[in-house]
């Protein structure tokens, strides 16, 4: 060791620091599943809202088997575990985690090594353990013959449901730094029934959020957590709006102008205005607003007509350009939540792009189906 040269140590050094750089960005998982030697378990990795299959691994003889995920620092994984269309085993995995697997084929799991998959294995039992005791008063309710017994059944049901839902409130709360929370905000019980159903449950995803973005400020996760809380923070402001707002016809739409500025549809003071939803990515549409609106709006602008005009592009540059391209004269705002859009499901919109015609306060009743019949019900409006 006395003769070897700085190179070689440099070389040595360097191998060393790589290793334990490459070991710092994978977890290692050791798994045994019972019952199932030589067969194969899938490893996938969820990615927000699906599954990505990772690869799928051969376990020997005993039923083991060994596997190391790619995790960055500071950017835990949701990782599981299938054995055909099974999930056995779920785990977060963190950077630097080893963590053992005990399962079986039936998905009954324990987990060591790994506090936060723990934590996720005991929200997923509770879970199932709550939909199995749920499923069961239905199926009782569905052979009842029985009204005051299948009414007891549903009272019983809807309390099992709200017990429920008081419990993942005080999980969350007392776990509001660990990953295992964010399953818990999607849990469904039925088709139609997701767990956290109120609109003020927008407090709670917002407040986790905030939370967990200290814990984990790189986490797609706690990123789309947050979205998720934004969107439900929109409905709930809207809600509010509504309910204080004076009586009027329509909604109103409250969004940013290309400088930013929020501009209102009710503060619109025009005698008819026409409502119109859109996108700055369909070049039909834009064609639109240069061959039919721009003419209207030169036409009628003058005699009490105005357009506020709503783009659900998620790409704000890219709509903020057309807009200057074009040089739209009327009011242009954008709701960059797309699809998700509060005011896309207030006006109940299936397709774009959507027209509406508002005069003197009112929504104006009628199909528009050309340029012919909307310019005819702007004109029978202004007089």
């Amino acid at each position: 060791m006395k003769n070897m040269s700085r190179f070689s140590k440099s070389i040595i050094l360097s191998a060393v620091v790589l290793l334990a750089a490459s070991c710092a960005r994978t977890a290692k998982i050791d798994a045994v599943v019972a019952d199932a030697p030589s067969s194969d378990v899938i490893v996938k990795l969820l990615d927000i809202n699906r599954f990505e299959t990772l690869d799928t691994v051969a376990l020997d003889q005993t039923g083991h088997f060994s596997y190391k995920v790619d995790v960055k620092k500071g950017q835990p994984e949701f990782v599981y575990l299938f054995h055909g269309d099974t999930k056995i085993a779920s785990m977060i995995l963190k950077s630097g985690d080893k963590v053992t697997i005990e399962t079986d084929t039936l998905g009954n799991y324990t987990v060591f090594g790994s506090e936060e998959s723990t934590k996720l294995a005991e929200v997923e039992r509770d879970y199932a353990k709550v939909l199995a005791k749920m499923n069961s008063i239905a199926r009782r309710i569905e052979e009842s013959v029985n009204a005051d017994y299948a009414l007891t059944l549903r009272q019983q049901l809807g309390k099992e449901y709200l017990d429920y839902y008081r419990s993942r409130i005080k999980y969350v709360m007392e776990n509001s730094r660990s990953l295992s929370v964010v399953p818990v905000f999607y849990q469904t019980l039925g088709a139609d029934l997701p767990v956290f159903a109120q609109a003020t449950d927008a407090i709670h995803y917002r407040n986790t959020a905030d939370s967990l973005a200290l814990e984990y400020p790189d986490s797609k996760y706690v990123k789309a957590l947050r979205q998720e809380a934004d969107r439900r923070f929109g409905y709930l402001e809207l809600e509010s709006r509504l309910s204080s707002a004076e009586s009027i016809s329509y909604p109103d739409i409250e969004l940013p102008d290309i400088k930013g500025q929020k501009c209102k549809l009710t503060d619109v003071d025009s005698k008819v205005v026409l409502l119109h939803f859109w996108t700055a990515t369909d070049t039909e549409q834009k064609m639109f607003n240069l061959e039919v609106l721009k003419p209207l709006y030169n036409e009628f602008h003058s005699k009490g007509f105005e357009i506020y005009q709503v783009s659900l592009d998620v790409d704000k540059g890219l709509w903020a350009q057309v807009v200057k391209e074009q040089a739209l004269p009327w009011i242009s705002v954008c709701d960059s939540q797309g699809a998700s859009s509060i005011y896309a499901r207030t006006y109940n919109l299936s397709a774009l792009p959507a027209i509406y015609i508002i005069a003197n306060g009112e929504l104006v009743d009628g199909s528009i189906v050309d340029e012919k019949s909307l310019r005819k019900t702007i004109k029978d409006n202004l007089r």
